[in-house]
């Protein structure tokens, strides 16, 4: 059980923990890079820890944790403070008899209204406090009923994306229960590879329910009140009419795409139930009705925007089902010169912008309309995805990436997708501020979102596996005596059509001493920072920079805990701080991640898993950037069973993502979240093939016909499907599944791409990484020069010619009269301060110079 009041290090976002609400919000939900914030931007910048908290509000919680309350303070209201409009949380206090509250971000005292209004008894607490849920979580979610937190209407624009003879709303948008607009891609493409069939049978299973295929039934999950609408688009816009009354859904086609319009408003959406037969009737004769078509285009771009004509003033959710390339419509696009072309010169960053201005315009309308868009990809040629893949990238949604899809390896993943898409936590309309105590503000915000002006984002859906991040920086000294506190409030409707906020509180410790920073730093969210840093740098920057800074980033901060805290070392000990004793290894791993990979990997691939990254929580990036491997032939009899007294599960533990760790008898599971591996080795026992796949020879194990480990009266199945279970309740999906055999099958590329270290994906190992991170640190510490009161007095940054770290000399007791803080920039080959060209003592001089002193 984890207490989360401050002064506590949480467990690791990879471990099963179970934490307790004490006002300070779930690990879950809040995490900040260090839970000891140093009290000035100097001390900062002497560790060298990027300051940054991950949040995500909507995060699933563990079923034996206390749910989020909901709390209706009437239709006022939740109390808000009248300077900062932070809302009340537990770290606020009360004043004046309990007629005033002090707000613990801005310091500003508010009125407490009447119906608010409690005494307080003698430690200064409102005598219903205990009663105040408000007043005791952290993590809230407040009814607002009042229009001023309803959706405002966007600005009209200028050219309008589509055409409506109604006025432009003036009013905010009241709150509706969430519509999802489903839109088919109906080209001879996706009839040709079977996922126009596989798209409408997962529909009707997730509506009504079905058969699977060993005979069980399993119920609808679609939520109750949503309503649904279908259009499908090839070179034409099809829209349906659903309405309940009509024997089957009529069909209306639009063909001007330069000028998209409505044609129907009543029978667009409607309650899935209601229309049952309509619905039925209609996806279940899409794959027929088109198995004869000749068209190859596709016209994405107008099917969005009519998505985006008919949600508009109600928010909602477009759900598309795409296989080709939009090569007519609104932000029809051509043929991608060659990619190879462009790797290592400067326009490696044209792989990851929008080639038309129509794939920004578009996102941005949808982003202010309330409407979030989600794309499952079933394609056999490239999409580009660095145009198309903008919109659920600024509107909140998500992509899901099949390519050359096939029913029979993909329509499991596939529905399992479309699952979690459908009963996850999701709100809609949502807009996010994150809020510091004085002293403290937001520097820079990274994720999937609209930044509608510096300090709010727009969101156009938020679901429960999407995180935002922010970058913090200090505006003044802080109070070691006073917390520092960070306030994150979400606005936004549930899918029953209720306004609300949910608002995260994080109350920290404030310390001016490096080894407590350090102390208290947290490598996980370190490391989801770095890499969401590194992700949206590839719209700036190459990609050889951004390996190299991020190597940069690593040594500067173990040479900062070196500099503060390990001074008396030899500099040729490499001293790693307990907090990070896997940062070189994790940003190793962001440098081998497929966007930043050296080797050529598509650009498709490189934008999905780029958007993926800048979105994920941290446990999730944790577990993709050094994925999971398991010896599944060397398990224990009692591993990942009940125990007979007490019921309890002990999972196997893991090991080293390398094969040095590896036997060729042997059989893994490595799982990034994304794809899920059996290994098998070449002299593997026919025993353990036949007690796990149900073969007693490597050569009958038929990799492309099995899709699912077969469930098997075996021990070592009930073990393996037991793991396979928890992992998939962890994350409330099905992976993609891949069985390569040692020196056989073609993807074993990508099992040995996961072995995070060894040498390969163009990067070094990890051995020989942390080898080259420690020359570094040991270069700039030999390096660092101190200024001779007879030299000059030069100010600048002291940069190391082989690591090009910025190092800065500290202080001593011995140096202080004689040195002072002085930071000056060498040229070790020369006797001169490149700054001012003053006469300097020679190097070597300083050096001896600097371990007399030191």
């Amino acid at each position: 059980m984890y207490m989360t009041l401050p002064g506590n290090n949480p467990p690791f976002s990879t471990t099963d923990f179970v934490a307790f609400d004490q006002g300070n919000s779930n690990p879950k939900h809040m995490r900040v890079t260090t839970w000891n914030l140093p009290n000035s931007a100097h001390l900062t910048r002497e560790c060298d820890i990027p300051l940054a908290v991950v949040v995500q509000p909507f995060a699933d919680l563990d079923p034996r944790e206390e749910p989020v309350p909901l709390v209706d303070c009437g239709p006022s209201g939740p109390a808000r403070c009248g300077q900062c409009r932070g809302y009340i949380n537990p770290w606020c206090t009360w004043v004046a008899g309990g007629s005033r509250w002090k707000c613990n971000l801005c310091s500003h005292e508010t009125e407490v209204s009447q119906e608010y209004f409690s005494n307080l008894d003698h430690n200064f607490m409102r005598l219903d406090h205990a009663n105040r849920l408000e007043l005791n979580k952290g993590t809230v979610d407040f009814v607002v009923e009042s229009d001023e937190y309803w959706a405002p209407p966007p600005l009209p624009k200028l050219a309008p994306t589509y055409f409506t003879p109604e006025p432009p709303p003036s009013t905010p948008r009241k709150p509706v229960p969430l519509h999802y607009l489903f839109a088919l891609d109906v080209s001879i493409s996706a009839v040709e590879s079977g996922f126009l069939q596989s798209v409408c049978g997962v529909l009707l299973d997730v509506l009504y329910g079905g058969t699977a295929a060993d005979g069980s039934t399993f119920e609808p999950c679609f939520p109750q009140g949503c309503r649904i609408g279908i259009i499908t688009f090839d070179q034409t816009l099809h829209f349906y009419n659903l309405s309940a009354d009509l024997p089957q859904a009529h069909l209306l086609v639009v063909g001007d795409l330069e000028e998209i319009f409505l044609p129907l408003r009543d029978g667009l959406f409607v309650d899935p139930w209601e229309s049952r037969t309509v619905v039925e009737n209609l996806i279940g004769s899409l794959a027929e009705r088109h198995s004869q078509t000749v068209i190859r285009e596709s016209c994405l771009g107008g099917a969005l925007v009519a998505g985006l004509a008919s949600l508009a003033g109600r928010g909602g959710h477009i759900v598309t089902f795409q296989c080709t390339m939009p090569t007519i419509g609104p932000g029809a696009l051509e043929p991608p010169t060659e990619e190879s072309q462009v790797y290592g010169t400067d326009k490696e960053r044209t792989l990851f912008i929008p080639r038309a201005q129509a794939w920004r315009d578009i996102a941005e309308e949808c982003s202010d309309e309330g409407i979030g868009v989600s794309m499952f990809l079933g394609m056999s040629k490239t999409v580009d995805l660095g145009s198309i893949g903008i919109v659920p990238c600024t509107t909140g949604g998500e992509l899901f990436f099949h390519p050359r899809y096939h029913p029979a390896r993909d329509q499991l993943v596939l529905a399992s997708q479309f699952r979690r898409l459908v009963t996850r936590t999701t709100g809609f309309s949502c807009v996010m501020r994150i809020r510091c105590s004085h002293g403290l503000r937001v520097s820079k915000y990274y994720g999937n979102f609209q930044e509608r002006s510096p300090t709010d984002l727009a969101l156009g859906v938020l679901d429960s596996d999407k995180a935002v991040s922010a970058l913090i920086g200090h505006s003044q000294t802080l109070d070691e005596r006073q917390y520092a506190y960070l306030q994150c409030a979400v606005l936004y409707t549930s899918i029953d059509g209720q306004r609300r906020v949910r608002t995260c509180n994080l109350a920290l410790q404030v310390v001016s001493l490096a080894g407590n920073v350090f102390r208290y730093a947290d490598m996980d969210a370190v490391v989801c920072h770095l890499a969401r840093d590194s992700m949206a740098s590839l719209y700036t920057r190459r990609m050889a920079q951004i390996r190299e800074d991020l190597t940069d980033k690593c040594s500067s901060i173990l040479l900062g805990y070196r500099r503060n805290c390990a001074t008396a070392t030899a500099h040729s000990q490499l001293i790693i701080p307990e907090a990070f004793r896997a940062l070189p290894l994790y940003v190793l791993a962001v440098t081998k991640s497929k966007p930043l990979k050296g080797r050529n990997v598509s650009a498709d691939v490189r934008n999905y898993y780029a958007k993926k990254i800048l979105s994920m929580s941290v446990r999730n990036t944790m577990q993709h950037l050094y994925p999971r491997l398991l010896a599944l032939h060397d398990l224990d009899e009692n591993a990942a069973l009940p125990d007979t007294t007490t019921g309890q599960v002990y999972l196997p533990s893991l090991m080293r993502d390398s094969h040095t760790f590896m036997e060729g008898h042997g059989v893994y599971l490595i799982d990034n979240e994304e794809f899920m591996i059996f290994w098998v080795g070449a002299s593997v026992s026919s025993q353990v093939l036949l007690d796990l796949f149900g073969v007693d020879d490597i050569v009958a194990l038929d990799p492309s016909n099995m899709t699912e480990l077969p469930i098997l009266d075996t021990r070592l199945s009930r073990q393996v499907q037991y793991i396979l279970g928890y992992r998939y309740g962890q994350r409330g999906r099905v992976p993609k599944m891949l069985i390569v055999r040692q020196n056989m099958d073609g993807m074993e590329i990508e099992f040995s791409d996961m072995l995070v270290e060894d040498q390969n994906n163009g990067a070094m190992s990890y051995l020989d990484y942390l080898c080259l991170v420690h020359k570094q640190i040991s270069a700039a510490v030999c390096n660092i020069f101190c200024a001779i009161t007879l030299g000059c007095m030069c100010m600048s940054n002291l940069t190391t010619p082989s690591s090009q770290t910025v190092v800065r000399f500290l202080r001593t007791p011995a140096s202080e009269d004689r040195l002072g803080r002085l930071d000056v920039l060498l040229d070790p080959d020369l006797t001169i301060c490149i700054s001012c060209r003053n006469q300097r003592t020679p190097w070597h001089g300083f050096q001896k110079h600097l371990a007399h002193i030191s």
